[in-house]
């Protein structure tokens, strides 16, 4: 009777963690129940298909392309107009310093790293349109739980298998009680591949 321990333990451990997962599937859902109508705009649209290094890309290259900052082959950005339109612009031209000019990767790393653009991503979240930074991680913590849930599974039925058999209930059963619960943390990592991997 010692894999009824075991089995019950096995049971815990993905029950456990199908739970959380579930759990963390559902708040992730209910962030984006709260979504609205959201026009874009083009720093938002680049900080979807790039993230924040996109969205200093998109302002130092329009600022460049209406000449107001001059970016050399050499990797040097140059300040010609010292007025930002927006506060991005604002933040790029903050970013090269007040000697107007400046390596073009400090400017990059500064500006993606800026209160401007976490402002973008708040707004992003806000219109439901981005997941916040806790919401992705716990869903893929709970991921990684489900996954170790499924070796437990697998490893607590090999010892109850290598077990000496102490009870008359056969091998196969007993292997048949422990598919039960890594079929059910397999089908859950399963469904969370397809609607809320991380």
């Amino acid at each position: 009777m010692f894999w009824v321990l075991l089995l019950l333990l096995a049971w815990a451990a993905a029950g456990t963690a199908c739970t959380r997962l579930c759990l963390a599937a559902v708040h992730a859902a209910a962030a984006d129940a709260d979504a609205r109508r959201h026009d874009l705009t083009l720093y938002e649209a680049a900080f979807l298909s790039g993230g924040p290094r996109r969205v200093a890309d998109l302002t130092l290259v329009s600022m460049a392309r209406q000449r107001r900052l001059l970016l050399a082959h050499t990797g040097w950005a140059t300040v010609v107009d010292p007025r930002g339109r927006d506060e991005m612009e604002r933040t790029v031209i903050g970013a090269i310093g007040p000697e107007g000019q400046s390596r073009i990767a400090p400017v990059r790393a500064d500006a993606a790293s800026a209160d401007a653009v976490r402002s973008i991503a708040d707004r992003l979240v806000d219109a439901g349109l981005a997941v916040p930074d806790g919401t992705r991680s716990g869903i893929a913590a709970a991921v990684r739980q489900v996954r170790l849930a499924s070796v437990a599974v697998v490893a607590l039925g090999a010892i109850a298998l290598l077990v000496p058999a102490s009870s008359e209930m056969p091998r196969h059963l007993v292997a048949l009680w422990f598919a039960l619960p890594l079929a059910l943390s397999l089908s859950c990592l399963a469904i969370a591949r397809m609607e809320v991997h991380p």
